[in-house]
């Protein structure tokens, strides 16, 4: 029997599978404006989603159950008999899905027993295993996409349902031994914000573990240090018919800064442990023009000269067209290895939890952030594990099964592990 197979066969899978189903199904996008203007959670419907999963989680047995006033959705499951001195962890997932692509009215397609042939959906959307080197190894996977017209929303969904159905799971079973398991469902992570409010007074674990990541296997323990730059320029406005000699075009200034920032290190054109500049907006008039860069870098002495660099072209810019520049580097979250590294049991036993699931570890940098790079950041280290989910943000999202029934069975084992070696690590 393939491992495809004894994944398919985990007595949860189906629940799984219908949970996940379930969950693609209900409109929770995100609205990075709003969240940007500071408003937590960014849209209605994320809080309607986190009563959803409230009730879910009582349903369940949970103690503590509680959505917070900025829609974050906690529950502690009690530990096992005789197992109360250890040390407790969290799992946590977030529960909105990207504005880049609609996630409203998704309509999930359940491919059963896939054999290898592209998948055609609506609007011309075609996902070819010939292209989609993880689609490729997913002969006889169940495989879940949107219809085309809209992502589906297994990031951060899939996670969202493993941690679910892992609780169950161990709430069924009794004989599993393990400590207290805190969850934790954030909103606005896909707009940079789902940690601002975060309720940390009501986590009581010391470690975390996010649920946000992609194929199997992948366990993720550094990311970016990223930052976005807001550049503003100021021109001249003039009337165009008298323009010469007064008119500033603050248009063109904008123009001119996006195309002479290095080629080379775009997101189209880097991968691996490359940083790069993102232009993500444009908007403004011939009197003032704003353009949003987002900088990433893995190294925080290169993010350092990203800046300088967004400097340096910028004031060339505005002198060379005789305006003004107004620029800001807002933070947005950290590389997480450093404070990994300060915590080594978080990441051992997150690997002995893979071993024992029958997963082989495969340590790759997030090429992004988590809610999980903020919380180490605040103190506690979260690693991030697969979801089984693939192409996010797009029309052509996908996600494997077995993949899905792998990353729960991953929680399950960590739990166990924790109540092995907790106390002999930390």
């Amino acid at each position: 029997m393939t491992v495809t197979e004894q994944a398919l066969q985990k007595p949860y899978a189906r629940h799984l599978l219908s949970r996940f189903l379930r969950y693609v199904r209900m409109f929770s996008q995100s609205d990075t404006a709003a969240a940007d203007a500071g408003l937590m959670p960014s849209t209605p419907q994320q809080k309607e989603f986190a009563q959803h999963l409230k009730t879910e989680l009582e349903s369940l047995g949970l103690q503590h159950v509680q959505t917070t006033e900025f829609c974050y959705t906690y529950g502690m499951l009690p530990p096992t008999a005789g197992f109360e001195h250890v040390p407790a962890i969290a799992l946590l997932a977030h529960i909105d899905t990207s504005d880049e692509v609609s996630g409203k009215n998704v309509q999930p397609v359940v491919h059963e027993r896939y054999q290898g042939t592209p998948i055609q959906l609506d609007n011309g959307i075609v996902i070819d295993p010939a292209t989609d080197t993880a689609l490729a190894g997913s002969q006889n996977d169940t495989i879940i996409t949107g219809s085309g017209s809209t992502l589906l929303g297994a990031d951060d969904k899939a996670g969202v349902a493993e941690i679910i159905t892992a609780l169950d799971f161990l709430q069924t079973n009794p004989h599993i031994p393990h400590g207290t398991i805190e969850v934790l469902f954030s909103p606005d992570e896909e707009t940079g914000h789902g940690m601002d409010k975060v309720p940390l007074a009501l986590l009581k674990a010391k470690q975390c573990y996010t649920v946000d990541g992609g194929h199997l296997g992948e366990l993720e323990t550094e990311c970016f240090n990223a930052f976005k730059s807001t550049v503003t320029f100021t021109g001249k406005a003039k009337h165009t018919g008298t323009a010469r000699p007064d008119l500033v075009n603050a248009v063109n200034m904008a123009a001119s800064f996006i195309s002479n920032l290095p080629r080379q290190f775009m997101p189209e054109t880097t991968d691996g442990y490359q940083g790069f500049y993102a232009p993500i907006s444009v908007s403004g008039s011939m009197e003032q023009s704003s353009v949003t860069v987002l900088l990433r870098d893995f190294s925080m002495e290169e993010m350092t000269k990203k800046q300088h660099v967004v400097e340096l072209v910028a004031h060339m810019v505005a002198a060379t067209f005789g305006g003004t520049v107004h620029i800001e580097h807002m933070q947005q979250y950290l590389n997480m290895k450093a404070g990994l590294e300060k915590n080594p049991a978080v990441v051992h036993n997150l690997i002995a939890a893979y071993k024992a699931a029958g997963v082989v570890p495969n340590f790759q940098p997030i090429r992004g952030g988590t809610d999980g790079s903020r919380l180490t950041e605040l103190g506690i280290p979260t690693p991030n594990i697969f979801t089984g989910g693939h192409n996010f943000h797009s029309r052509s999202e996908w996600a494997s099964l077995s993949q899905m029934v792998c990353a729960t069975e991953v929680l399950i084992k960590l739990a166990e592990v924790w109540s092995k070696e907790g106390t002999q690590h930390v």
